[in-house]
């Protein structure tokens, strides 16, 4: 299905080829128009998980845990493809991590299995923000006795470790889901949803737990507000986007590079796959990684050919970068965008082979044969990326600085 859709898409596009030829203004422009479109999408899924959340916690039923989880999955769709836009632009970089921090210490949160025991390196990997109404910080002691947004958001990341994540799509998967227990076997995690009923309660403080859930998908959406904000006029995101030519075509071209090899080929695929553990997916307490993946290498894909599907169905598209490589080099524009086609195949192939029942955390099981997928669409991520290090220099874009990542460029560092 993808295949076809795909190249309908690249043909329109190489065919249109925008006939006058495009400043990097314009392109900035479109760039900044695509970003603030991309999470408007995000915010209003977000509004709608919010309020399938209230429908859950409401009356908590099989029925209204599953919309809850359903709502959670689509708002992951436009948010992933924004992340393109991480990386070259320091507001987004700054407020990101309030969003899609992960992996995260799930016992900061609520119960955990017993058999996983304390995280030696994080004093409050065990802390149960959940049940506990008082929390010991620095020796500081902190009233949790109601939780609301702002308490979430003053122990996101407490004492600085990254893994103390409080608030967030990862967060609010968490508490749907449950901690996945089933390893590298297929399963995602079985929350029940008595954890939520203040009447016939499981896991113990249904209350809290629910006023948690709620605080984190209130959060949230008032997050992404903010996003929206950023991108619109006069929002520093754009503002930082479209200031300086030379400076938006390098943020830009940073977030393509640094997404395409460092943070998806690197962090998020290969070091699952060297170290078979399923603890280093992404979504890994819904198995909604493939999907994740998937919408990351569909939103570097969107800013390099100018163009965005909407939710609804609508289409931003203009001047794109594949426009400013075009001009110099015909050749190698095309082959950047051949590269991505072929790594949006090998996403896709991994998708389907997740939704006919073979989860993401069975295929970085060591020898199981799905690994042979990742590593394709981790070929395939690479290979795309020396080309856009090839068009960065074309342009001129010489201060672009591509993140890397051990599991790539020394992965015998990944055991020591």
């Amino acid at each position: 299905m993808f295949r076809t859709s795909l190249y309908t898409t690249t043909a329109f596009f190489c065919s249109m080829a925008f006939a006058q030829a495009s400043t990097p203004e314009d392109i900035l422009n479109n760039y900044a128009d695509i970003a603030r479109a991309g999470y408007e999408d995000s915010l209003a899924l977000a509004q709608k998980l919010n309020t399938a959340v209230d429908a859950l916690l409401a009356a908590p039923t099989d029925t209204s845990l599953a919309a809850a989880k359903a709502a959670w999955l689509a708002a992951r769709v436009p948010y992933q493809q924004t992340e393109a836009f991480r990386f070259g632009n320091p507001s987004v970089d700054e407020w990101e991590g309030k969003v899609n921090a992960w992996p995260l210490d799930e016992g900061l949160i609520d119960y955990v299995s017993t058999d996983l025991g304390a995280n030696d390196e994080n004093p409050f990997s065990t802390a149960n923000i959940i049940a506990n109404p008082e929390l010991t910080v620095a020796g500081a002691s902190i009233d949790a006795s109601e939780i609301t947004p702002e308490l979430l958001e003053n122990l996101h990341e407490i004492e600085g470790i990254e893994a103390n994540v409080a608030t967030g799509y990862h967060a609010i998967e968490f508490l749907l889901w449950g901690q996945d227990l089933s390893g590298t076997d297929h399963g995602a995690g079985q929350r029940p949803v008595t954890d939520f009923d203040t009447e016939n309660c499981t896991g113990g403080n249904c209350d809290r737990r629910a006023a948690y859930l709620k605080a984190a998908t209130d959060l949230l959406v008032l997050d992404l507000r903010d996003a929206v904000a950023n991108w619109s006029e006069g929002g520093q995101g754009r503002s930082d986007a479209i200031a300086d030519a030379n400076r938006g075509i390098v943020m830009a071209f940073t977030g393509l590079g640094s997404l395409s090899y460092g943070e998806l080929a690197g962090e998020r695929m290969k070091l699952g796959l060297l170290l078979n553990d399923p603890e280093e997916e992404q979504d890994c307490f819904s198995d909604n990684t493939h999907n994740s993946h998937y919408f990351d290498g569909l939103g570097i894909r969107n800013v390099y050919t100018g163009r965005y599907v909407r939710v609804n169905g609508s289409v931003i598209e203009g001047p794109s970068l594949y426009d400013l490589v075009k001009e110099k080099d015909e050749t190698l524009a095309n082959n950047l965008l051949g590269d991505m086609d072929r790594t949006m195949i090998a996403l896709g192939d991994i998708r389907t082979v997740a939704d006919a029942g073979t989860s993401y955390d069975q295929m970085l099981g060591a020898g199981h044969p799905g690994g042979a997928l990742v590593q394709n669409a981790i070929d395939h991520l690479v290979a795309q990326t020396r080309n856009i290090e090839r068009a960065v220099a074309l342009v001129g874009a010489d201060s672009v600085s591509i993140e890397g990542s051990e599991s790539l460029d020394n992965p015998s560092a990944v055991f020591e």
